[in-house]
Order: C-alpha cells, then structure tokens, then sequence
C-alpha cells in the first residue's frame, strides 16, 4: 500500500512539473514576436505604431544612396552591429529592413535573442518596397540606363543578365563559374553582371525584387528567368 502510495505521489509530482514547463515554455514564446510582412503591411503597420523604432541594417553607402523617413542605420555586418543593437530599447517595437530581405531577416533573429521584445522585418526589402511604389524617392540616375541595357540585347548572340549584389551569398557562389562560362561560351552567348546596388534605377525598371535574378534573352526577348541560387549544369540547359 505504501508503495503504491508513493508511485501515485511520484507521477503526480512529475505530471505537476511538466506542466509547469510546458506554461512557462508558452508564456516565453509569447513574449516575444519576430515577424516578416510584406512591404505594404510593414509600412502600414509601422506608420499606426506609437513609439516604434526602425533599423535599415544595410551598408552605410546603401543607407546614404536612399533610405526610408527616420530609419536608423546600423550595418548588419558591421563589427560593432551587436553592441549598437543593445544601446536601444528592446521594449519598444522595431521595424527592420534592407535591400532584399536577408540581412534584416538575420538581423531579427539576432535582436530576438538579444531580447527585443517585438520585432517585424519587411519581406523583400527595399526592392519589393520600390517594386509596389511605395517610394516617393527617385532613385539615383547614375549607373546603366535602359538604352545601356537594350544595346547589350542587340545581338545574335544568347545574352544572360546576372542581376545581382556584392553582400549576397547566392551571388557570390554564383560567380565563380559565371566568369568561368563568359570566357567558354563567349562566342555563343553574352553574360553581363549587373549590380543593384550601383543600378537601381534599372533594376526597379527591370522589376528585379530578389536576388540573384537570371534572365536569359534569345532575340532580345526574355525566353527563361531564375529568381535564387542556381546550378551551372541548371543554367546551360536553357541557354
């Protein structure tokens, strides 16, 4: 009887205290929110947000070039991007957002573990952002126009347009076997590089909101388009 007793006790005991851990694993997970939204939903929701914080985590080239109203600029590879992060109040609601999405999405997550209390990144970045027309700023005039862009079409050739970004992971993977194709297959197909970041004006033509963006061009039309990291065996079967 006495042990049975105590086998009842012990089960109760530990019903109790997985109990317990489940609710605190609940309220921890409450606590805290780290968001995507789209552009739109980002800008609505930070313009009906009292004493919100937004943090543009690009380069400081990128945030002089255009930036969204009172953004504060804190590089996300910067190496003093943490101990910047923890000046700021990690009670209030912060917005963050870069050029396409990435950086501010690491940025999130690190600001979380921080202890930031509500934190929201725009999906896509500044390029989905400029994509809808939600800017009122004109971009730079500087870099390639679409008369640039158009002659570099004018050709019997196939023509393949990297649209890409110096900071961008897929891109850089990318590179090494684009250059290698440029020098093989240089008397059937064209390969131009465009960076955004030096092109956005362009690129916002071109409607390019992520990245990398492949279009690959027969007869100055877009006959195939990749949007992501892909495979050089993938991109020789559509040239």
């Amino acid at each position: 009887m006495k042990s049975t007793f105590l086998s009842l006790l012990a089960v109760t005991f530990l019903l109790i205290s997985c109990q317990g851990q489940t609710n605190k694993t609940a309220e921890q997970t409450q606590s805290t929110i780290n968001l995507s939204i789209d552009a739109k939903s980002f800008v609505d929701k930070l313009s009906t947000t009292q004493g919100a914080l937004l943090i543009d985590v690009r380069t400081p080239d990128e945030f002089a070039s255009k930036h969204l109203d009172n953004a504060l600029n804190i590089n996300y590879n910067g190496a003093s991007f943490v101990a910047e992060i923890e000046k700021l109040d990690k009670s209030k609601p912060t917005f963050v957002y870069c050029l396409s999405g990435g950086r501010s999405s690491n940025a999130a997550a690190k600001m979380q573990e921080l202890g930031f209390k509500e934190v929201y990144n725009m999906q896509g970045g500044m390029m989905k952002y400029n994509a809808l027309g939600l800017s009122n700023q004109v971009p730079s005039k500087t870099g390639m126009t679409m008369a640039d862009y158009e002659k570099i079409l004018a050709t019997d050739k196939t023509v393949v347009i990297d649209f890409y970004a110096e900071w961008c992971g897929p891109c850089k993977k990318m590179a090494p076997y684009l250059d290698k194709m440029t020098t093989e297959l240089r008397d059937k197909v064209t390969i131009v590089r465009i960076d955004v970041d030096k092109n956005e004006a362009l690129a916002n033509q071109m409607k390019v909101d992520a990245l990398p963006t492949i279009m690959v061009y027969k007869d100055k039309k877009v006959a195939w388009q990749n949007v992501g990291y892909i495979t050089e065996e993938e991109l020789k079967k559509h040239l």
